[in-house]
């Protein structure tokens, strides 16, 4: 007699999809802590008595980066200090109750700065416009003077590697330059100093880390909810090529930390006037009549490769042993 195949009881159906989803959540806070910690590490973003000022606006990324720093705080190898900052700039329907009460829930200090900078966007940027480079500037100089008041030392902003390659593109494209969104730089005062500790992660994962959170997201309707941004197109070709080309993006964002000026056209960056034979042998000379495709390098700037030593090994900023 032929054997029935009994099928399982629910209960052990619901207790594997738990298990499952508990393996695949610790995979994913593995290499977000990973990532930020390389990232953190490799441009020394935070250093001993900082006092990081951590911009929330509500949505997904500053969660996620606010998160994600209070973890490395436990684990790093040096005091430092966090503080959030949101910027409420009275934007019609905005839930001004919602962040005080994360954050106190959280027991993070905060502050909240109050400006009303909608109306002067809403009033000055023509209907149909994008309100992002009056927006960006409005905030900017306000976020800098709470910096000041706070007595912050550094700023944290909550951009990950798709915004980083979506600016890419975007002054590719439309400004003919090469330039990208920094993981650190100082302000165009000189006073401040502003850090990306998420430039090495992927939106998906912040996505996927915000919905097991249930972050209390707070919906913007200025900047980047505008159907009509160039970093919208730029954001679709990202999607496209991620999904049509596997790795092709990961390529090109290891491709901004390896930069060869003198395979390029900038005469600020490499004296072509003055360029003569050496006679001594140049690694990075001329190498046009070989006809060689270029190969995948081992090492990634974003691996997400969960037991890479390599890349456990460049993440300087945790300490082994317990928290503190």
């Amino acid at each position: 007699m032929d054997a029935i195949a009994i099928p399982a009881p629910p209960a052990a159906d619901a207790g594997r999809a738990r298990l499952k989803m508990e393996r695949e959540r610790n995979k994913l806070e593995k290499r977000l802590m990973r990532e930020a910690g390389r990232a953190v590490g490799d441009f020394n973003m935070i250093e001993a008595g900082d006092r990081v000022m951590v911009c929330l606006s509500g949505g997904k990324d500053s969660y996620g980066m606010l998160d994600i720093l209070l973890k490395l705080r436990e684990r790093a190898p040096i005091d430092f200090d966090l503080v959030a900052v949101n910027l409420d700039q009275k934007q019609p329907g905005f839930p001004d109750d919602v962040l005080p009460r994360y954050l106190t829930e959280l027991g993070v200090p905060f502050h909240i700065e109050t400006q009303d900078t909608y109306s002067i966007v809403t009033r000055v940027i023509p209907e149909g416009k994008t309100m992002c480079s009056l927006c960006s500037r409005l905030r900017r100089g306000i976020l800098y003077r709470v910096a000041d008041e706070l007595k912050a030392t550094k700023i944290a902003l909550g951009h990950h590697r798709d915004d980083i390659l979506a600016t890419f593109f975007m002054n590719m494209f439309y400004g003919g330059q090469l330039k990208s969104m920094p993981p650190k730089l100082v302000s165009d005062d000189g006073r401040h100093t502003v850090i990306r500790p998420l430039a090495y992660i992927k939106e998906d994962d912040l996505i996927a880390y915000a919905q097991w959170k249930a972050f209390p997201i707070i919906p913007c309707n200025l900047c980047g909810s505008q159907d009509n941004l160039k970093r919208k197109e730029a954001g679709r070709l990202i999607d496209e090529w991620e999904r049509a080309f596997p790795g092709r993006i990961e390529n090109i964002f290891n491709a901004l930390s390896r930069v060869t000026p003198s395979h390029l056209l900038d005469r600020g960056l490499f004296d072509f006037a003055n360029l003569r034979p050496t006679g001594v042998p140049d690694p990075e000379g001329d190498t046009a009549f070989d006809h060689v495709d270029p190969q995948p390098s081992p090492s990634s700037a974003c691996g997400d490769e969960a037991d890479d030593p390599l890349a456990e090994r460049a993440v300087r900023f945790f300490r082994d042993g317990p928290t503190r």
